[in-house]
């Protein structure tokens, strides 16, 4: 692990959901400026931990700190501030159908801006000219490729200059060229921003490609949080079949300790 500063921090998170425990006491620090994917088997809580950084959801228990403002004691209005701080890729790219490339990336720009059309237009040229992608703000979302609605719900992401992008998934639905471009793209966006990044995936080559740590989410805890190397060559059984692609055998028995 770096030493850097932790931008976001999770200490002692729990969430259920209709009794089904998800997160069990998971801690999680994030430095600012890297590049973090989170692994962890489909359904293991993955989206559900992302959603907490934002404060989408909040914990049954324990804190949840953004540059150390503690999201469970923030109000509404205090909670809007701080994610104007993050930009967010869903894992389908979420594109308003309805609205043309540049309507859905100026969207961000509409709702927390007093900008003038003309400058929010300039600023939407800027965002999908950074993603590769010109002369398209007339065209609709259903005309694009998997791979250009990606770019373009980037483009969207990076609208209002966050500090913290979010990924879900971000190369779901793609072919292998597709998923190594924008694996390249998302490198290259973060590092000539400086932003920090956390990435959710269950994509292997992706995070070994990408990440400078890689956290291991099972069974609602991160047991693992560490530079790509070292994950490849974990002693866990959790991870090493994971990475072979092996069903989960171990045994869990944090059900009867937290009962």
């Amino acid at each position: 692990m770096t030493d850097k500063r932790h931008i976001i921090r999770l200490e002692q998170v729990y969430k259920s959901f209709n009794g089904l425990k998800v997160l069990r006491g998971l801690d999680l620090v994030i430095p600012q400026g890297e590049i973090t994917v989170i692994l962890g088997r489909s359904g293991g809580g993955k989206s559900v931990l992302l959603k907490h950084f934002l404060g989408l959801l909040l914990p049954d228990q324990g804190h949840v700190l953004v540059d150390g403002q503690n999201l469970v004691a923030l109000a509404e209005r205090q909670l809007f501030q701080v994610r104007k701080r993050f930009g967010y890729l869903f894992q389908n790219g979420a594109l308003f159908d309805s609205l043309t490339v540049g309507e859905n990336v100026a969207f961000p720009l509409q709702e927390h801006t007093n900008w003038r059309w003309t400058k929010i237009k300039a600023v939407v040229e800027e965002k999908l000219q950074q993603v590769g992608l010109q002369g398209i703000t007339e065209k609709m979302p259903g005309e694009l490729s998997g791979g250009m609605r990606k770019r373009v719900a980037l483009a969207r992401a990076l609208a209002l200059d966050p500090e913290i992008l979010l990924f879900d998934e971000p190369t779901t639905g793609l072919d292998p060229i597709m998923t190594t471009t924008i694996g390249d793209l998302i490198a290259t966006t973060v590092r000539r921003l400086q932003v920090t990044a956390v990435i959710i995936s269950h994509d292997l080559s992706l995070a070994f490609s990408l990440a400078d740590t890689i956290a291991f989410l099972h069974r609602g805890r991160i047991i693992a949080h560490t530079d790509p190397e070292s994950f490849r060559n974990s002693p866990l059984e959790p991870i090493q079949q994971f990475i072979a692609g092996r069903p989960d055998t171990t045994v869990d028995n944090t059900q009867k300790d937290e009962d």
